[in-house]
């Protein structure tokens, strides 16, 4: 589907890429990882087409449809939410237009044996084949299902686009390349605008997604549920696992490992060598096993060695002041901004050395309670803070509380007191602070660098109460490793707001979920907390059902005829998809019956002369059926969803 053969990508002398191969076939599921830096997001823009390489070859199919979703991306604000998210369907909605204007021309005619009117008759038939095909029916019903599986609420619909932020933008960005239904998706870090539940719903998509996808992340879970294929970039090159994430990561260590013993073992020969050049350098007599020995060294290619794992670290918090029983009381506490209630009656305590979450859909008020707590906005209610509680706050705006003209070292030296100052260096590199990138000033770093150096110097100082918000933002998957066996090991409390389940998975043992207005604590770990959360939707589902049951069998007569009218068009819509299904499934066997004739003639010997038209056409037979397939699956998914409101 996709290849590269001998990319090479260079930057002013450097070689970002040297000679990288590597080929991704259909419905393969890639997990893209290495550094910062290594080059994971210029391997996207490569495929794209956005940037040429320097060398090498790329193959993309002309007909391949890609789904592309940047870190960063222009996104439109002029549209409603719905309006700008039915986009994605463009191709359809010109079809609709055209079988109007068709069909509507068609009635204006009555010369019913002319070619023209036979004409139009089959231009309608044949249109109205692939919007059926396409599943132009039911594009409301998917674009609900996409926005609301990615956080949107039905009342967010109508809403200008202009009003959501940067963030919920790129959701419905991502909602529309997910409608579009590519052949290939591309996605460069897309959880980072997701909250927990959206990123529940989008492994389930990409679970059931038919085409290839190439995954960008830092979400280790996110990473080993969806991607069954990894590829490292390092020091130019690319390494092929064909594992998930956690098992590259094994293999990865033992590959290390290796390049170990190999790189001691050649500097060994190296060693042995000088010293024989050396030792005999003037000696005639072994003049020419001299020169031997120096064209060998010069040939040598030398062993290079990965980044030092920095993981093993044993990096910790100062010791935490100690603090009373009672760390934070939270009684009958709202927040209103105007009419908007965030959230309304919370009430918890939160007891000295606990480590708990704040989770849910964003704008439900999980940064808005820790802004309360840290003593930053107003509230109404009661909230306490525990006797001698000194509170370290971790905000996406703290790296501009840092002085611009201090350079990194500076900055982490003057915060840093007793025996951790020993270990500054160290730490810095954890966080991928290295070499002379501890002397470069504030004013110049990357807003992730920024970031990154913000938790660094959290981690100097000497709180008891710990009061993160998405914390792991910005951090590679070493960084965040190193960052939460610290908060393990962490004497005081901690208070954090993340989406990212792996990293609070044995960090946490108390979930407060924010959702609907209310704040409701669930005893246990994350895990613990998503099953429950997955019986409760079921439930709640189960408990609508019935209400709207009851509530039909108590109504009057007229509440009867409505409900005999709504299981009429119920039938309608089922007989209408089933229909739908049966055409589908006599497309596949069309469509299977042609490929197996052309496999036939491929296994046959005396077809040696088969020409490139041939090979096209079989791979776009192949294409065709792969979507009809997936349009076959959606089909299935709807009528399921269709009878089990029936």
């Amino acid at each position: 589907m996709v290849s590269l053969s001998q990319v090479t990508v260079s930057f002013g002398g450097f070689n970002l890429f040297n000679d990288v191969s590597l080929l991704v076939a259909p419905k393969e599921r890639v997990g893209l990882v290495g550094k910062n830096g290594a080059g994971k997001s210029t391997l996207l823009k490569l495929i794209i087409g956005e940037m040429p390489p320097s060398s090498g070859e790329i193959s993309v199919p002309r007909d391949l449809a890609i789904g592309y979703l940047p870190q960063q991306m222009d996104v439109a604000n002029s549209r409603s939410v719905i309006d700008e998210t039915m986009t994605a369907f463009s191709d359809i909605l010109k079809l609709t237009k055209d079988i109007k204007k068709i069909s509507k021309e068609i009635e204006q005619r009555t010369d019913y044996e002319s070619e023209e009117y036979a004409e139009l008759i089959n231009s309608l038939a044949e249109k109205s084949e692939r919007f059926s095909l396409l599943g132009g029916e039911s594009l409301d019903a998917k674009a609900e299902v996409t926005l609301t599986g990615l956080g949107f609420k039905r009342t967010d619909f109508s809403r200008p686009t202009s009003e959501f932020s940067g963030g919920w933008r790129m959701r419905i960005e991502l909602a529309k390349i997910l409608l579009r239904e590519p052949n290939i998706l591309l996605l460069d870090e897309p959880t980072n605008h997701l909250d927990i539940e959206s990123i529940g719903w989008f492994e389930d998509y990409l679970k059931a997604y038919s085409g290839a996808l190439i995954l960008i992340s830092h979400d280790r879970a996110f990473l080993d549920n969806v991607t069954d294929r990894t590829i490292e970039l390092s020091l130019g090159r690319a390494y092929d696992y064909k594992v998930p994430y956690s098992k590259y990561v094994e293999l990865r260590n033992e590959r290390r490992q290796q390049q170990l013993a190999a790189y001691k073992n050649q500097q060994k020969q190296i060693g042995e060598t000088k010293e024989f050049i050396e030792r005999f350098r003037y000696k005639a007599t072994k003049a020419n096993q001299v020169q031997s020995r120096i064209k060998q060294l010069e040939k040598l290619d030398i062993i290079e060695i990965d980044d030092e794992d920095n993981s093993a670290l044993n990096i910790r918090f100062p010791e935490a002041p100690r603090a009373g029983d009672l760390v934070v009381k939270v009684n009958d506490v709202s927040k209103a901004y105007g009419s908007n209630t965030v959230f309304s009656d919370a009430n918890f305590d939160i007891l000295r050395g606990e480590k708990v979450a704040f989770v849910g859909r964003n704008g439900e008020g999980k940064t808005t309670l820790s802004k309360i707590i840290i003593g930053e906005i107003d509230y109404q209610g009661e909230l306490k803070i525990g006797h001698n509680v000194s509170i370290g706050y971790f905000a996406q705006n703290q790296d501009e509380l840092m002085n611009p003209n201090n350079t990194v070292l500076e900055t982490i030296d003057r915060v840093a007191v007793g025996e951790i100052r020993t270990k500054i260096r160290d730490i810095l590199g954890a966080f991928l602070f290295r070499g002379e990138d501890v002397d470069k000033r504030v004013s110049v770093l990357s807003g992730g660098e920024r970031n990154r150096l913000a938790m660094v110097k959290l981690m100097l100082q000497p709180y008891n109460l710990l009061v993160l918000d998405e914390p792991t933002n910005h951090l590679d998957m070493r960084s965040k490793d190193i960052l939460k066996e610290a908060l393990i090991n962490f004497k005081g409390t901690v208070i954090v707001v993340s989406h990212d389940r792996e990293f609070l998975d044995g960090l946490v043992s108390k979930v407060y979920e924010f959702r609907d207005g209310n704040v409701k604590e669930h005893l246990g770990g994350i895990y613990n907390f998503l099953e429950k959360r997955k019986l409760e939707n079921l439930k709640e589902l189960e408990t609508r059902k019935e209400a709207e049951r009851s509530e039909k069998s108590n109504s009057g007569i007229s509440n009867r005829k409505q409900e005999w009218l709504n299981r009429k068009e119920q039938d309608r819509i089922i007989r209408k998809v089933t229909s739908q299904i049966e055409k589908v499934e006599t497309k596949i066997n069309t469509l299977e019956e042609q490929i197996a004739e052309k496999d036939t003639i491929l296994c046959n010997p005396a077809n040696a002369c088969i020409n490139d038209d041939f090979f096209a056409e079989y791979e776009a037979l192949k294409t065709k059926l792969n979507k009809t397939m997936h349009k076959w699956e959606q089909l299935h998914y709807e009528l399921d969803i269709l009878q089990e409101e029936d």
